[in-house]
């Protein structure tokens, strides 16, 4: 084997070890990171920021190699349905998910109506997300942003975006950016807002001419039910439907991507059909994706309508999204006895 060759080959596997360990480590001094320099220069010229305090203090940012690692094997990609499903669908968030109705009753009825999303769909949101508020991140939010944005290629762009739109929601918030924490990716409060979100969809839903959902249960419940109406939510509508397979169906008409793309009608002709019609009953021509969830032993068959969908653009995960669901049945047969 060539010298060169020799070389080449040891280098492929010094790199393969840094990716199995979930990307490069976080470097030392983001204050004289190029990238960050570059987005200050951003900072000061399109938004007005100071050079020097921004400088400073991105020189007390700490970047996290635990959060590379945990980008690495999000469970979403690393369990099946049957293992995701007992994260989030337990007796104890159902149990918790009553008490946080009971206390804020008023506030889920009121955003129900506003913003036609049923209560058991924010609260269940609130539920998978944070225990209700009750753990909403340990990493300081400058720490997952800056470490994302500077040390995590993969998806650099988009973190450093979240980043900027973080600084600038800090400002407007009145708020240090070093003293919010969140999750390893950077989401924030109640409902798991990430910074953009935030700006995009978060509300003042108490009139106190302040838009908190870090700290106020009812901004944060009035902001979900927001981000639901904002994405399409359609009121009335049915979310999922379990359904039964007859005859040899293609593969590949299941998990075909999150955003319905074929009718229910297209569907049945195929094999799939609905395993008991709802009521009211569903327009045979309404979009409709096939879903196919591992279970314990062998698989489940659904298909998710256009309210499914919307659930998927708070997580772009059609397990998270049936967790949310089906947690908010749970919860549902609870609240309204």
């Amino acid at each position: 084997m060539s010298v060169v060759l020799k070389i080449g080959v040891a280098l492929m596997g010094i790199w393969s070890a840094f990716v199995v360990a979930g990307e490069l480590a976080p470097s030392a001094n983001y204050a004289a990171n190029p990238a960050t320099l570059t987005l200050i220069d951003e900072l000061v010229q399109e938004e007005g920021f100071d050079r020097t305090e921004l400088i400073t203090l991105f020189a007390k940012v700490e970047g996290k190699e635990s959060i590379l690692k945990a980008m690495s094997r999000p469970a979403e990609k690393t369990k099946a349905w049957y293992e995701y499903r007992k994260i989030f669908v337990t007796d104890k968030r159902e149990r918790e998910g009553v008490e946080f109705f009971a206390k804020h009753k008023q506030t889920f009825l009121r955003a129900e109506q506003q913003f036609g999303v049923p209560a058991e769909i924010i609260l269940s949101i609130m539920g998978v997300e944070t225990y209700y508020g009750r753990i909403t991140g340990s990493y300081r939010v400058m720490d997952a942003l800056s470490t994302l944005a500077f040390d995590y290629p993969k998806r650099s762009t988009f973190f450093t975006k979240e980043l900027k739109s973080y600084l600038i929601l800090s400002r407007e918030q009145g708020v240090e950016p070093l003293d919010i924490k969140g999750s390893y990716a950077g989401a924030m409060g109640y409902g798991q807002f990430m910074p953009s979100s935030y700006r995009a969809y978060a509300i003042d839903f108490d009139d106190d001419d302040k838009i908190d959902i870090w700290n106020n249960p009812v901004d944060a419940i009035g902001s979900v039910a927001n981000y639901f109406k904002q994405h399409g939510w359609k009121p009335g509508e049915a979310v999922i439907v379990g359904a039964k397979v007859e005859g040899m169906v293609p593969e590949n008409l299941f998990n075909d991507g999150l955003k319905p793309k074929r009718t229910l009608d297209d569907y049945a002709q195929a094999g799939i059909s609905v395993a008991q019609p709802p009521e009211p009953p569903l327009d045979s021509n309404a979009s409709a994706t096939a879903i196919k969830f591992e279970v314990e032993e062998g698989h489940e068959y659904w298909l998710g309508l256009h309210n499914f969908y919307v659930i998927t653009r708070y997580n772009h995960s059609s397990m998270y999204a049936m967790s949310v669901y089906q947690l908010s049945q749970l919860l549902a047969a609870q609240i309204e006895e």
